[in-house]
């Protein structure tokens, strides 16, 4: 067996650097999207079996427009960009948001159920730097369209 670095350890070549970053700079950018096949396959991975989450007929007779993403699947959608940029899973200290509007999954009008439905749109921005600490903040804004998804959502991640 070989010796090899712990998951949090992130590859110094990898990381960015707390002196090359700004406050206001945008950092990430990415698209994410769902199918009704990937809210089915987080249903089986989480055990989250809830109706609102496959059933149409049932998620608007309890008050929703539709199917929606479980919140957690969103959750880790949305920071997936993030760890990319980071360097490494171990790199996001911190994790949090307000879920502001559901995020709508319609069934596809034809062809496969893989065929994504739901597209969100995520932009984190530096909003903190601490070089002593070697951390940032960053600001993240996640849409779908015009509409905020998710509100005040920000992750603390290590940097060099």
């Amino acid at each position: 067996m070989t010796e090899s670095a712990a998951p949090q350890d992130m590859p110094a070549q990898f990381a960015p650097v707390a002196a090359q970053l700004q406050v206001g700079a945008q950092v990430v950018t990415a698209d994410v999207e769902f199918s009704r096949a990937d809210l089915i396959r987080y249903a089986g991975a989480s055990g989250d079996f809830n109706t609102i989450h496959w059933n149409e007929r049932f998620a608007k007779e309890v008050g929703l427009d539709g199917v929606i993403a479980h919140g957690m699947l969103t959750m880790g959608a949305v920071i997936a960009p993030i760890v990319e940029w980071a360097g490494a899973p171990g790199a996001v200290l911190d994790y949090r948001t307000r879920f502001t509007a559901p995020v709508l999954v319609p069934d596809a009008s034809s062809g496969s159920p893989e065929q994504p439905t739901a597209f969100l749109t995520v932009i984190a921005k530096v909003g903190a730097i601490d070089e002593d600490a070697k951390t940032v903040r960053l600001d993240i804004e996640v849409a779908d369209g015009e509409a905020k998804v998710l509100g005040r959502t920000q992750a603390k991640v290590r940097v060099k």
